[in-house]
């Protein structure tokens, strides 16, 4: 008794003492904080946007949100006023076009209120503006107003100017919003593609507005299905016959986004079969149509057909880089214009990423790549002959660059999953001129948080080291037992585990967040062999078998984290949107006895239910193929079905349509097990947002419910 006494009055001792020998007593983060609503860990700094100039670089403070240059050899900074340029910006309002010059002056310059224009763009002069109305394609003149249609055969499965839906959600990417013109660089022409979906089936979108509803019709090519028939066509902005490139629309192809060359005289455009295993590269005469092929690369899987970066014209007008991953390794490569390959640019067991800068002075690229390892990202130089090959960036961080116009400098945000983002300045020898921001609050090691670790874990087969990033509880204490959440993507060469501070932030929706670790949920984010970690090679595993080998290396974390004393072996819950979702319901079926738990955000659930330019990528057509949809298809394991879950879908998603979920949905009630489903009205492969509180809210009491097993706190009220 005498002994716990004395305990007793020595531990009061100590921490009445603390405060007064600078030691504090760790404090943990309110609610506010731990969903980063509120600074404590971190603080704000300033953004850097950017360069005003080879020697200044743009700063916009944290708390007068003012922009501002600096001198990078002085630090000196003074405000920031953009040079004027009689830049007009263009809109659409109550479906016609009106423009803003540089005084502000609004002019309206259609007038057709019943019939909406599209994609309204000014050419490089500022005289004209391309738009298109009624699937047809137009321009007018700014300064007269004239009007010139180009196109007359527009309908409802007839589209000039106007992209298919495949091509728009595969091909040239949703930020065009359907645009498929293009001005040349001398203002002089506009190339276009011309779609005609006759052949594609129509798929029905049920919108439950109103009294009786109606139904939004999309031409959706799904796997093995007809595409549509496309041609290109050229127009002089003062008006002319069509010239069309010499290309026979009724073969089944694909086409990438042309590029124009520097002088307007010719265009380079993407081919592809429909396979998808051969790319070539066509010159074409847009007076004639001609064409001339400058470039073919064949690979046994297929060929990714991007549309950024594939090609980078230089400004010689003579050479082109070209972006390939034909060695299993995306790398670049300097081309002339004609298609003769001058040299690899870079080489290696590694992936480049983006180019940041080409200084054609001294016939230097800078390049970001991941090299150092597949979770992080560096700045580069190398000559265009491929020598003289040097990192710039620095240690073990992920590195995001924005480099200085002639590339004597950069300017690097730089973070891992145990480092506050910080900001340096940088020179093009790698010599850090000076720091220039620390996101670390000065309370930072006052605070208690969950510990976030970055490591790899052997695939099952020994080939592969599986990246994970993993959240612990705060307090970790080996000897307690925690539930899991992980968070997952899964798709080809869409890896989502990074070695940065992001990935140990706050976030509502599984990974990472603060909250759950100040709760007791462990949180994992994992890659697979095939998620662009170990370039091309890695993600052939993927070709005609999608879900198998992410589910194998999925399955391998999982018996990683069930082999540890401190995991639940009943509360593993996995997560996912998307092709997350399609994963997720695997794991809760093909893979039930590894996961307990499932949320599955707008999930595929059968391939024949998707598109033909995605799909038909990793899998070939259903014909070729039919026993890897079968394999992939969560349809064909519902028997192995148990746990709990819970899936969610948009009932206007035009992308991942609902009817995979209701596919599924039939399965499980067929076969009378439990699950939960929530149906988002006017919501299409996001939610609406009216709906994301209501969204969050439901995650939360789940994991309250399943995870922890104790009432959602009223704080979430």
């Amino acid at each position: 008794m005498k002994e716990t006494f004395k305990n007793l009055i020595f531990v009061s001792l100590f921490v009445v003492l603390l405060p007064q020998y600078g030691i504090s007593q760790k404090k943990s983060l309110s609610f506010e904080q731990a969903w980063g609503r509120t600074p404590s860990v971190t603080k704000p700094i300033h953004q850097y946007v950017g360069w005003a100039d080879a020697q200044h670089y743009l700063e916009t403070d944290a708390h007068d949100r003012q922009t501002y240059k600096v001198n990078v050899k002085t630090g000196v900074r003074s405000v920031h006023t953009p040079e004027s340029r009689a830049t007009l910006q263009v809109f659409v309002k109550d479906n016609d076009i009106y423009i803003k010059d540089s005084s502000n002056t609004e002019r309206r310059l259609t007038n057709s209120p019943k019939v909406e224009e599209k994609n309204p763009t000014v050419s490089p002069d500022g005289q004209y503006v391309a738009f298109t109305r009624d699937n047809n394609l137009f321009s007018l003149d700014v300064n007269s107003g004239t009007e010139s249609q180009y196109t007359t055969d527009g309908t409802d499965v007839i589209y000039n100017g106007w992209s298919s839906w495949v091509y728009y959600e595969e091909i040239f990417g949703r930020p065009t919003r359907y645009k498929a013109f293009w001005w040349s660089p001398d203002s002089k022409q506009i190339a276009f593609m011309r779609f005609d979906d006759t052949k594609v089936p129509m798929f029905p979108i049920y919108i439950s507005r109103g009294q009786n509803g109606y139904l939004e019709e999309t031409r959706y090519p799904k796997a093995g299905q007809d595409n549509p028939e496309v041609r290109i066509g050229f127009v002089n902005v003062g008006g002319s016959a069509i010239v069309w490139a010499d290309f026979n629309e009724k073969d089944d192809q694909y086409f990438g986004q042309p590029y124009w060359s520097y002088d307007s005289q010719s265009i380079m455009v993407q081919w592809m079969n429909r396979d998808q295993t051969n790319l070539k590269f066509y010159m074409v005469n847009p007076t004639s149509g001609t064409k001339r092929e400058i470039y073919n690369e064949e690979q046994p899987t297929w060929i990714s057909l991007d549309h950024d970066e594939r090609i980078t014209y230089l400004a010689d007008n003579r050479h082109y880089i070209l972006k390939s991953d034909r060695t299993g390794w995306a790398h670049y490569y300097l081309y002339r214009l004609d298609g003769t390959l001058v040299n690899a640019i870079t080489a290696g067991d590694w992936q480049v990423q983006e180019i940041q800068c080409i200084d054609e002075k001294n016939k230097v690229l800078y390049l970001t790549a991941r090299k150092e390892n597949s979770a992080t990202v560096d700045l580069y130089r190398v000559d265009f002959s491929g020598r003289n090959f040097q990192r710039l960036t620095f240690e073990n961080y992920t590195h995001d660059v924005k480099v200085s116009p002639n590339g004597a400098y950069f300017i690097t945000r730089y973070s891992d999953v145990a480092t506050p983002d910080r900001v340096a300045l940088v020179d093009n020898k790698g010599k850090v001129i000076r720091e220039l921001a620390d996101s670390k609050s000065a309370d930072f090691v006052h605070y208690k948080i969950g510990k976030t670790a970055y490591f790899t874990i052997k695939s099952d087969d020994g080939k592969f080291d599986l990246p994970v990033v993993i959240t612990y509880p705060v307090d970790f204490d080996e000897s307690k037992v925690y539930p899991v959440i992980m968070n997952i993507y899964g798709g080809p060469d869409a890896g989502t585990v990074k070695n940065t501070w992001k990935n140990s932030s706050q976030s509502p929706y599984g990974g990472m967040s603060q909250y759950w670790s100040g709760e007791g949920i462990i949180q994992v984010a994992c890659d697979h062999r095939a998620s662009g970690h170990y370039g091309k090679q890695g993600v052939v595993w993927m070709h005609r078998n999608l879900g198998h080998w992410e589910l194998i290396d999925y399955i391998t974390v999982a018996k990683w984290l069930k082999s540890k004393p401190w995991v639940a072996k009943d509360k593993l819950l996995i997560t996912g949107h998307s092709y997350g979702g399609y994963m997720t319901c695997l794991a809760l079926t093909k893979g039930s006895d590894y996961f307990d738990y499932g949320i599955a955000g707008a999930p595929v659930t059968s391939w024949e239910l998707y598109d033909t330019h995605y799909t038909e990528r990793w899998m070939d057509t259903p014909q070729e193929n039919p026993e890897g949809y079968k394999s992939g298809s969560v349809l064909t394991y519902v028997d192995q079905y148990k746990g709990g879950l819970r899936v969610l879908h948009g009932d206007m998603d035009d992308n991942v349509h609902m009817q995979n979920t209701i596919q599924l949905v039939d399965a499980l009630t067929s076969r009378d097990v439990p699950f939960e489903l929530m149906i988002y009205p006017g919501s299409r492969h996001g939610w609406d947002r009216s709906k994301i509180n209501f969204d969050f809210k439901e995650r939360v009491r789940f994991y309250y419910q399943y995870l922890l097993e104790k009432p959602v706190p009223a704080v979430f009220n």
